[in-house]
């Protein structure tokens, strides 16, 4: 069984580029095959990682799915063709794999599709060493129990209390819903030489440790500005320094 890390976190925090780096860690350390899988609506961790997804997400192929009224090729069972078309989505690349979640669910009753979704992804966990899951805002896929148990969540924030205080309530939905979280902490990105006092006594007050800071780094800037993959960023940049200690001490197993 493949081990977890889940990203989380407000929008705008960096936690896209925080996931993007920790999958170009564990691909160059050789703990592949990886699995990154981009759980977010807006789909921008196969940008960072360099790839055009095009249409290829769940949601495009659900929709389709579900406009032609759950018409499959004579012969075929549903499940065996959406199995089919979950695999000609799934983007291979060297050392890992790319699965895009896409847009949410639009009206209709996508019950069948997402029980299906849920069995796939847990007999594809078999063939991966690592899952890597870029989550959304809602942390939507944790609260509906479509994701594994994860080994390790990282909840990502900026040096701001509104990051902050996303990641409170994320913690505080995880405790609701009784989720197999085996160890958690905190990321803060962008982080300055020293945190706010203030930052730190809200930290204190959410109860988890902080597990990295990591620093701005202009280089990313440039690289989202090129639309450069981040498997090109120096290994002595700042930030990608940064992520690779934060797998070695937390999400190494």
């Amino acid at each position: 069984m493949s081990k977890v890390i889940a990203v989380a976190g407000k929008g705008g925090t960096g936690k896209t580029t925080v996931a993007a780096l920790a999958v170009r860690h564990l691909v160059q350390a050789a703990l592949t095959p990886v699995l990154a899988v981009d759980a977010d609506p807006n789909s921008n961790l196969g940008e960072s990682l360099g790839i055009d997804i095009g249409e290829r997400t769940i949601g495009d192929m659900r929709e389709d799915f579900f406009q032609a009224k759950g018409a499959v090729p004579a012969g075929m069972s549903k499940d065996v063709y959406f199995t089919m078309m979950l695999n000609r989505i799934m983007i291979e690349e060297t050392g890992y794999d790319l699965l895009v979640m896409g847009r949410q669910e639009g009206p209709g009753c996508y019950c069948f599709i997402n029980n299906i979704l849920r069995h796939y992804s847990e007999e594809l966990a078999n063939n991966y060493k690592y899952l890597v899951v870029d989550n959304e805002a809602g942390m939507e896929h944790l609260s509906r129990r479509t994701t594994h148990a994860v080994d390790s969540l990282w909840l990502v924030t900026d040096h701001a209390l509104r990051g902050l205080r996303a990641v409170r309530r994320i913690n505080d939905l995880i405790d609701s819903l009784n989720l197999t979280i085996k160890n958690r902490g905190i990321v803060v990105n962008r982080a300055p030489a020293e945190l706010d006092p203030a930052f730190l006594k809200e930290v204190e007050d959410i109860g988890l440790p902080i597990w990295a800071s990591v620093p701005s780094d202009p280089a990313l800037m440039d690289f989202d500005m090129s639309q450069r993959s981040l498997f090109e960023m120096d290994d002595d940049s700042p930030s990608v320094k940064a992520v690779s200690d934060l797998v070695v001490e937390h999400a190494t197993f």
